[in-house]
């Protein structure tokens, strides 16, 4: 919630309790994800369209929330001014993207929490080593060091410079394992296609309205 005072600030910056505060779903205000729904085309978004059915991310993203600018300002991003307010006192923010948008919901929960006031360093902490922490498995993940899981993603562009650059991943590396972003196909020291989705499989089709069907001999109501 928002604004936090010096009260609440103080107790819990004596606390070793960290604050996830999915603000894709913000309390109080227009959740956050719809400033992205509104000020971006989602359903033109290459990586979802590759890795989820369309007639799915139409009908999440097409018909869009439309709101002056300043709702989300005394929305979401008044909230992740509290949260800047608490890791600056020595709270720890966690990313949490509430599973709103898979894979982008992550990316914009983790540009919400640099709308407060973090710097993009910060906001990338609370979206890596932060979280590493509170589950206890710093030690294995979270940041990159000698002995931790080889767990990481390579990117195109330097979200130091711009935090939205985390949206531009060329390979994802799991425990050492390297994939290319676009496919999710094996690379590197393995050449290893993936599996097809449900969606991909023969006989799995969509129709326009975005009913799953089977036709038969007679014409169904998609005209096929």
């Amino acid at each position: 919630m928002a604004p936090l005072y010096n009260d609440v600030v103080t107790m819990w910056g004596k606390t070793n309790v960290h604050n996830t505060p999915t603000l894709i779903v913000n309390y109080g205000g227009l959740n956050g994800e719809y400033q992205w729904y509104q000020n971006s085309e989602v359903w033109k978004k290459k990586p979802l369209l590759s890795f989820t059915p369309k007639h799915i991310l139409d009908e999440r993203s097409r018909h869009r929330t439309m709101a002056p600018e300043e709702e989300y300002q005394n929305g979401h991003i008044l909230v992740s001014k509290s949260c800047t307010k608490l890791q600056n006192a020595g709270v720890n923010i966690n990313l949490g993207a509430h599973g709103q948008l898979n894979g982008l919901g992550a990316h914009w929960e983790l540009w919400m929490i640099q709308q407060g006031g973090m710097s993009n360093l910060q906001a990338l902490r609370c979206a890596t080593l932060n979280g590493a922490k509170y589950l206890g498995m710093d030690k294995e993940i979270g940041s990159l060091e000698v002995g931790k899981l080889a767990d990481l993603i390579v990117l195109d562009k330097n979200p130091l410079e711009n935090i939205q650059n985390t949206e531009s991943i060329r390979y994802v590396m799991v425990n050492g394992r390297l994939y290319d972003s676009a496919t999710l196909n094996e690379i590197g020291n393995h050449d290893k296609k993936r599996s097809k989705f449900w969606f991909e499989q023969p006989g799995s089709q969509t129709s326009g309205a975005g009913m799953q069907h089977t036709c038969h001999e007679q014409k169904c109501v998609c005209g096929h």
